[in-house]
């Protein structure tokens, strides 16, 4: 039991971030003009991407952990759409991130802007697939 409250609470704090990112950090820093936009985002990515592959990878082994000792499915659920974090953000996301961190801050401009936007809209995936993991945790926990 305690595996799967540890997996729910990691699924929480990483879906917690994902949706601070995408709903309160993202719109603020579309305010500062490109330059500023871009080094902010840059400094907040480096900090960001370490926070949430660790709290991605943690709570996919709490949840594997839970399904083992439990043999309750929903912590295998959780578990691998936690993980899918990480191809997504490899595969989908890495582009866009590449060209963002190659960018110059005194370069930037409105194709800066754009690929921020996108970048944002993509990174919302996370937010969803953090969420769709609690609540297999939750379910989890919830039924015997």
């Amino acid at each position: 039991m305690l595996a799967g409250c540890l997996a729910l609470l990691i699924a929480g704090l990483f879906t917690g971030a994902a949706c601070y990112i995408n709903f309160a950090e993202q719109p603020a820093r579309l305010r500062l003009d490109d330059g500023a936009l871009l080094a902010e985002w840059k400094f907040a990515y480096k900090r960001g991407f370490a926070m949430q592959a660790t709290l991605a990878f943690l709570g996919f082994l709490l949840g594997m952990l839970a399904w083992y000792l439990r043999s309750k499915v929903e912590f295998a659920i959780g578990a691998v759409l936690l993980v899918a974090n990480w191809p997504w953000t490899m595969l989908v996301m890495m582009p866009v991130n590449k060209k963002l961190m190659k960018t110059p801050p005194e370069n930037a401009g409105r194709e800066t802007r754009a690929l921020l936007l996108k970048w944002n809209r993509l990174h919302a995936a996370r937010t969803i697939l953090g969420s769709l993991s609690a609540l297999a945790y939750i379910f989890g926990l919830a039924w015997k």
